[in-house]
């Protein structure tokens, strides 16, 4: 029984890549707003978090981010989709990195090497009012 249980346990340690579920994480939360993430790679974890968490969305955030890279950044994706009462009520994609346009420092980054950011960021192409 023992073998069988060690057996159990280095394969769910392991195998980390055989569950397809997606974690969600929260990125800031209070009784009026709750912003959640997800990563597109269930084994790619990243860290995101925001200083404040007012409804409207203010136009300048400070935010943290943070991710240890399992792939080369070659193409890169943000799609955010907004939801009210479990209505979908938006849906943006932008394009963070392309092979041809890189239009941030990190795009072209390496496996293994670490992204961190902390400070600023300007909100004025995304805004987000009140959803009532």
């Amino acid at each position: 029984m023992k073998i069988f249980m060690a057996a159990f346990f280095a394969s769910v340690l392991l195998c980390p890549g055989c569950s397809s579920k997606w974690t969600t994480h929260t990125a800031c939360k209070n009784d009026k707003l709750e912003l959640l993430y997800q990563s597109c790679d269930p084994l790619q974890d990243l860290g995101f978090s925001m200083d404040h968490c007012n409804n409207p969305i203010s136009k300048n955030l400070k935010i943290r981010f943070g991710v240890i890279l399992r792939h080369d950044i070659q193409e890169l994706f943000l799609d955010i989709n907004l939801f009210s009462m479990g209505k979908s009520i938006l849906s943006y994609s932008y394009p963070v990195c392309e092979v041809d346009f890189p239009k941030f420092s990190f795009c072209g980054k390496k496996k293994g090497e670490k992204i961190y950011y902390a400070g600023d960021i300007n909100n004025q192409a995304f805004p987000i009012g009140k959803v009532s």
